[in-house]
């Protein structure tokens, strides 16, 4: 199988990263990803029938995307051509395009393979559409980013989208061991420090090997243990790009953690977004809308911790604001929860457009002029105060309008007792006739 660098031209003595020197030969070596390449897996069935077509591989890095797309050029015998959306434009692609065309009157089919394909514009994107449409190639687009944002509808209509998955814990060991095989020994670390490297890999098979090719060539004379091996090689910052999609992951995952009442969840989202340097203040506004939307009146405290929160963070700062940040997730996460506001504002926002320009009924408009005394404003207005058990059920709708309930509170937390007043207020309101 030619590889990366019989591609580039290097003699097979060149140095060569222990990535690529334990590149898998065939699908089957692929690890982490059986869901697509397993015989009911989209990959496997596609291989099985002998029927290529175009396919997107979305994931995270190291985990096999220019692999397969290589050992799918081998297993349909096409002619691989690589382009990065990075380093190429219209020109390169054209010249692809020719070159295809070329081939395919020689009888010999070809897979392109467009890494980053989400950087190409969407000119550049539709350029993509004729020559996939005819089979004048096999496109295999890899991506690290949500396909549904960053791909043009008309792309994805031709090409399926494959989710790749970061490599669990028992792929990267499958590596480790693949690795000691190659050199001959196995690694000189003791089992936590094993468990760490596979920790620090974060899911990328890739930087994995790096680590391992690093440690494999410490002169050391005892195994590494936890602590000595993240002294030894460099930790990288977790994976997270502030303007990219995980941003919106994890605070989705943040906030719905504290929708469901799970206070732990919730704060090792926090520490996620924190520890790849995302913004406190995004934080708290976040904190802030949760607050409201999902809490409300069953506990009016919680939008006033969060806006404390806010207020101690930007006051102290980090990390000593961060603190705040917490106590409010956790409060947030124990407290009582209810939407009914956030419903409250939904329907009656939809009435609103719904019924137009109503007037306020007459009764309830004050009358500052004697004209409007004289058109009836405040005519029959009973003041609440001085009503009978300081309840007066008047209609407060508009004239030609039925009333309507919006508000209708949960039975927990503080709104417990809200919900008993309302009712209480709709009998006395149902009793004087005010319906």
């Amino acid at each position: 199988m030619s590889d990366l660098f019989e591609s580039a031209g290097l003699p097979d003595d060149a140095p060569r990263p222990l990535a690529d020197r334990l590149r898998p030969r065939t699908l089957c070596d692929v690890v982490g990803q059986d869901h697509l390449i397993g015989p009911e897996g989209p990959i496997g069935r596609m291989v099985a029938a002998n029927r290529p077509h175009s396919i997107i591989l979305w994931g995270p890095p190291g985990t096999g995307k220019t692999t397969i797309a290589r050992l799918l050029s081998n297993a349909f015998q096409l002619h691989f051509e690589q382009l990065s959306a990075v380093f190429s434009g219209v020109a390169d692609l054209k010249k692809s395009f020719d070159a295809a065309r070329q081939r395919r009157k020689m009888g010999q089919g070809t897979l392109l393979f467009v890494d980053e394909i989400h950087r190409f514009n969407r000119s550049q994107q539709d350029s993509f559409l004729p020559v996939v449409e005819d089979g004048t190639v096999i496109l295999v687009g890899a991506t690290t980013e949500n396909p549904s944002f960053e791909l043009n509808g008309a792309l994805l209509s031709r090409a399926q989208v494959l989710v790749l998955r970061r490599l669990d814990d028992a792929a990267l060991e499958t590596l480790i061991v693949r690795a000691e095989k190659h050199y001959g020994e196995n690694l000189r670390l003791t089992d936590d420090a094993r468990e760490t490297l596979r920790a620090m890999a974060d899911g990328d098979g890739r930087y994995l090997l790096n680590l391992v090719e690093e440690v494999a060539g410490l002169k050391i004379a005892k195994p590494l243990d936890a602590a000595a091996l993240v002294a030894a090689v460099q930790k990288r910052a977790p994976l997270y790009d502030k303007s990219r999609e995980e941003h919106y992951n994890l605070i989705s995952a943040l906030h719905k953690s504290i929708r469901g009442s799970d206070p732990d969840a919730a704060l090792y989202w926090l520490a996620r977004m924190l520890a790849g340097g995302e913004q406190p203040l995004y934080i708290a506004r976040r904190l802030v809308r949760a607050s409201v939307e999902d809490i409300g009146l069953a506990d009016p405290q919680a939008v006033v911790q969060a806006i404390a929160a806010k207020d101690v963070y930007d006051f102290l700062g980090s990390p000593e604001g961060e603190i705040a940040l917490v106590q409010c997730v956790l409060y947030l996460a124990s407290a009582p929860k209810s939407n009914a506001v956030y419903v409250a504002h939904g329907a009656a926002m939809r009435a609103a457009e719904a019924h137009g320009s109503l007037m306020p009924p007459a009764h309830i408009l004050n009358a500052p002029t004697t004209l409007m005394k004289t058109l009836g404003y405040g005519k029959g207005y009973e003041y609440d105060h001085e009503a009978e058990e300081g309840f007066s059920g008047q209609n407060y709708f508009p004239d030609r309008m039925a009333r309507e309930q919006y508000y209708d509170p949960k039975d927990t937390g503080f709104e417990r007792e809200t919900r008993k007043r309302l009712e209480y207020w709709a009998k006395l309101r149902a009793k004087k006739g005010g319906a």
